[in-house]
């Protein structure tokens, strides 16, 4: 497994990590742990050591399953988690209870999470949407505090915008920023990457493979349960699937091309951008796991780069990211 090295922080992470969200929460029913769990130390087996959770998945049970199954490997791993939302009421999906970034709510958030990872240190903590109710210096400071005392290794974002990314910096380096990244979301390419290409911070898009879309499993006959939060997406309904299905015909015919798959083409590309970024499919399958590190084995030429920027410009996506009451928590 290729390794890469997030900014100038010196985190040395596997070029491809893995996100945990789906074992627990928001696609579908929770899945079997003893299952996540085989596919996790799966994972490590192949050369993954950078696993990706969150409080809110769940909530909580996902940190849970990740600190139990990862437990024997401790210190060979990188896990990251967030904080960020307010967990206190009884709904508990992202963002319905609101935001909290309050540096008191940041510390007991912390203590919650290492008890569940089952570690004393946090590799990578992110804040998981920008507060707009706490000025992001407040929450640099409250991670700063948290890093001195040794609960902390490194800071990170989501989603945040390049101006609150640079503010948080000047008082705590930020040594990754986690965003949306894909053929079909490119925004962080306008202001973000530059960014964080200035300061020395890495990347970590999730959703490399826009929620599934990029394997070209899913097409406009597609029908979501409403336990899969992708039937509440605007970019998910028959009518954008079926107009973003361009995409789809673009990865096909590179991947032919390139004797690899859709996902793979998607993931490659992903690398191709900086070396500094290590995407993190999620997936609750060892066949789908073991494809997406296939991807590593993809040499995209400076040609084949061209061919799908080309393409790709001429595809318009259809359809917002997410629902406008979660779009506004994003890019702050």
């Amino acid at each position: 497994m290729q390794k890469r090295k997030l900014g100038s922080s010196n985190l040395e992470v596997s070029a491809l990590g893995l996100g945990c969200m789906g074992m627990s929460f928001s696609y579908g029913p929770p899945k079997d742990k003893q299952e996540m769990t085989t596919l996790l130390h799966a994972a490590v087996d192949r050369g993954v050591t950078f696993f990706d959770t969150a409080e809110v998945y769940g909530p909580f049970t996902n940190e849970e399953l990740v600190g139990e199954a990862l437990a024997p490997y401790r210190g060979k791993v990188v896990i990251a988690t967030k904080f960020g939302f307010d967990l206190s009421g009884s709904d508990n999906r992202p963002g319905a209870a609101g935001l909290n970034s309050q540096p008191d709510h940041i510390k007991q958030a912390v203590e919650g999470s290492l008890k569940r990872l089952k570690v004393e240190t946090i590799d990578l903590l992110y804040q998981h949407r920008v507060d707009p109710n706490v000025p992001i210096e407040d929450v640099a400071g409250a991670v700063k505090e948290l890093i001195h005392a040794g609960k902390v290794k490194h800071f990170g974002m989501s989603e945040a915008a390049a101006k609150t990314i640079r503010r948080a910096h000047a008082v705590q380096p930020v040594t990754a920023v986690q965003s949306e990244y894909s053929l079909w979301t490119r925004t962080p390419e306008k202001e973000v990457i530059p960014t964080l290409e200035e300061l020395g911070i890495g990347f970590v898009p999730y959703s490399p493979l826009g929620k599934g879309f990029l394997t070209g499993a899913i097409d406009e006959n597609k029908k979501f349960d409403s336990t899969d939060f992708r039937s509440t997406l605007p970019r998910f309904t028959p009518e954008a699937l079926k107009a973003n299905q361009a995409l789809i015909d673009l990865l096909g015919s590179i991947a032919k091309r390139k004797n690899a798959t859709p996902a793979q083409i998607a993931l490659a590309w992903l690398l191709a951008q900086k070396t500094w970024i290590a995407p993190i499919p999620g997936t609750t399958k060892l066949n789908r796991l073991e494809e997406n590190i296939g991807a590593l084995a993809v040499v995209l030429t400076a040609g084949d780069l061209r061919d799908i920027d080309d393409a790709a410009s001429k595809i318009k996506v259809e359809g917002a990211r997410y629902p406008e009451r979660l779009e506004k928590m994003t890019g702050l």
